[in-house]
């Protein structure tokens, strides 16, 4: 029979390498396939390069290189994948809508709006590298940051500033600029539950009675995950947002369920998501036009014109696609912001949109490796439940466009049009990096409990 114990305290050190100099290569070769595919819509539409070439390639490639010049010096081990893969999607997302503002006579100009909102993203995402030293200090409000997160989540249902656009009231407008608070909102709540499960994990964790097989938490540990249920239903029911309503329950349940590693709590959480989902579906009006859309789109064609255009032009773009600027993104509505992954999967195939997913999934498995390799728990936690929400809002995004789920109205983070969400996004990759450089900064090696044999003759000794 072994046992194992702890040995005595390692003298070994964990240094990994910064590879800092293949983060730039990488940068600037993603940076590539977002320029290229504006350059290519020019030939193909125009027949000529475009006339601001040299400019839009120093203000593009400038901003690579100043993202790497801040991390090389303010984060020098963080991830060197992170940042390649955020630009490579970024960089579709602006040719996209840039190609797509070729179709209306005149032109729109709405990806230099974009290429704007880009911009300022980079710079909250330098001033957070700046100011956020250690990201434990997010550690300090959980209630606080808790409180404010649901005032933005439900500030689109106020009076006079909520507004509501494609029968979703998800927008505030002040002064004539729109703004969706949900995108802040996720921030702040991926902070506020990092804390609390990391503060509380331990009482959450507690058995309570089993039912069923199950070990049930106690009745009084049942508050949080009611008060996040009860949240998503008024998001759902009144805000019209099946997406943000799903974002913010999976968000909440993930974390929960690392924090504990309790199975109760993701069956509970789903059992009751899934009957209110059904209950939106016969006692509201936006849910059921959704499943009727994703199950049954030609049965009113008018109704459902997004989803099936999308489809068409999906299955006219095949597997390689029609090329840039050949095909006719335009027919189908939203085609910048809702609907920008069926745009890029006719153009670029579905092999191109294939690609793309799977940068998303290099882009989330880093993530998650970071969760793996933060020393502290809270950095665990927050770097899995932001992580987490890319990988869900990719996973409903592109099944609602693919109909392998209900659209539902989410954005495509980093390609879609839109300031909240991009900003919001880099806001994100800011934190991610900075728990990275935390965890990847040379450390000591935790040595690894061993098994070693009992000694027989070690017995228990009572003493008197």
């Amino acid at each position: 029979m072994s046992v194992q114990v702890q040995p005595a305290v390692s003298d070994q050190v964990i240094v990994y390498n910064k590879r800092r100099g293949t983060e730039l290569a990488l940068i600037l070769f993603a940076q590539t396939f977002g320029f290229g595919g504006w350059i290519i819509t020019n030939l193909n539409l125009h027949g000529d390069l475009p006339d601001n070439l040299i400019p839009v390639a120093c203000i593009w490639f400038g901003m690579g290189i100043a993202a790497h010049l801040i991390v090389r010096l303010k984060l020098p081990y963080a991830d060197p994948l992170i940042l390649p893969s955020v630009f490579l999607l970024n960089g579709l997302g602006l040719a996209m809508i840039y190609r797509i503002d070729q179709i209306p006579d005149p032109i729109k100009t709405d990806s230099a709006t974009q290429l704007l909102w880009t911009a300022l993203g980079l710079g909250l995402f330098a001033l957070v590298v700046f100011l956020l030293r250690d990201h434990r200090r997010l550690q300090r409000y959980p209630y606080l940051l808790f409180i404010a997160g649901l005032v933005l989540l439900l500030l689109p249902l106020a009076p006079f500033i909520g507004h509501a656009s494609g029968g979703a009231q998800i927008w505030i407008r002040v002064f004539g600029f729109s703004f969706q608070p949900a995108e802040v909102a996720k921030i702040l709540l991926a902070i506020a539950f990092a804390a609390y499960f990391y503060e509380k994990r331990e009482v959450l964790a507690l058995a309570g009675r089993r039912f069923m097989g199950l070990e049930l938490p106690r009745a009084r540990d049942l508050g949080p995950i009611a008060v996040m249920f009860v949240l998503s239903i008024l998001v759902m029911v009144f805000q019209n947002d099946l997406g943000t309503s799903l974002l913010f329950f999976g968000l909440f349940t993930v974390m929960i369920y690392i924090a504990t590693e309790r199975i109760a709590w993701p069956i509970l959480a789903g059992a009751g998501f899934v009957g209110a989902a059904f209950a939106a579906f016969f006692f509201t009006n936006h849910v059921a036009r959704r499943v009727n859309a994703w199950l049954d789109p030609f049965s009113n064609y008018d109704a459902n014109l997004q989803i099936i255009s999308a489809q068409f032009g999906l299955a006219w773009g095949g597997l390689f696609g029609r090329g840039w600027g050949l095909g006719r993104p335009g027919l189908t509505p939203l085609a910048k912001s809702d609907m920008i992954a069926a745009a890029l999967g006719e153009e670029i195939g579905i092999l191109g949109l294939m690609a793309i997913v799977m940068v998303y999934g290099l882009l989330v498995a880093r993530g998650f490796k970071t969760a793996v390799t933060s020393p502290d728990g809270f950095g665990k936690l927050l770097a899995a439940g932001l992580s987490f929400t890319f990988a869900l809002q990719v996973f409903a995004i592109i099944g609602g466009v693919t109909r392998l789920l209900p659209l539902t109205g989410l954005t495509t983070p980093f390609m879609s049009q839109g300031g909240s969400s991009l900003v919001a996004n880099w806001i994100i990759i800011g934190i991610l990096m900075v728990i990275s450089h935390h965890a990847r900064r040379p450390q000591a090696a935790t040595a690894a409990p061993q098994d070693v044999a009992s000694n027989s003759e070690d017995q228990t000794a009572v003493i008197r």
